[in-house]
């Protein structure tokens, strides 16, 4: 089976998440599409990210009926920082059966250089890019391991969420009804004075 891998803190998942999974389970050569829940971006600043824990339960709430999407919490068993290239090493050792592929951002492609055995992935692991406004593939187009998807655009952020819902405002639609109702039980996302 061939498994796309797409890593992200999900801080909360929302339908942009869930548009690129669906249409890369659905309108690829995948198979299947497993969210990768990570405790932690090592390229990225932990503020403001709420408990790996919560953030694992909303993908899997908004995810429990999708027939090819699949929410995976390896990267809370593996040494942190998490690393993709220790990961999918893992992954691939633990189910030969197998085989991993990343889904990523043209943005996230774009500072690949900067990941740990940046070659190594780019060598054994193909990568379905999902694109991104003002961010040109053109550099990648013929590289073999890419594969530059026309996934629908989405302009939908966690940031954007996280705010909205500090200011109390609405995120209807933004995510789905399960997590919505997850976050607002849990009062994730709420400035301090207003959880006592």
């Amino acid at each position: 089976m061939k498994i796309g891998l797409f890593f992200g803190s999900f801080n909360p998942i929302h339908t942009g998440h869930l548009i690129i999974a669906s249409y890369m389970a659905n309108y690829t050569e995948l198979d299947k599409v497993w969210l990768v829940v990570s405790p932690h971006n090592p390229l990225k600043e932990a503020t403001g990210l709420i408990h790996v824990h919560d953030r694992l339960e909303m993908a899997k709430l908004a995810t429990e009926d999708a027939e090819r999407i699949t929410v995976s919490d390896v990267e809370l068993k593996l040494p942190r920082p998490s690393y993709t290239i220790d990961t999918l090493t893992y992954l691939s050792e633990k189910y030969p059966q197998h085989e991993f592929c990343l889904i990523m951002g043209a943005d996230n492609l774009r500072s690949i250089k900067k990941w740990k055995n940046y070659e190594t992935l780019l060598k054994f692991y193909k990568i379905f890019v999902y694109p991104r406004p003002g961010f040109d593939l053109t550099e990648w187009t013929q590289h073999p391991s890419i594969i530059v998807t026309t996934t629908p655009q989405m302009e939908i952020s966690a940031t954007f969420i996280r705010n909205a819902v500090a200011g109390n405002q609405s995120v209807r639609y933004f995510v789905s009804d399960k997590v919505l109702d997850f976050i607002e039980k849990k009062g994730l996302y709420r400035k301090a004075s207003e959880k006592k």
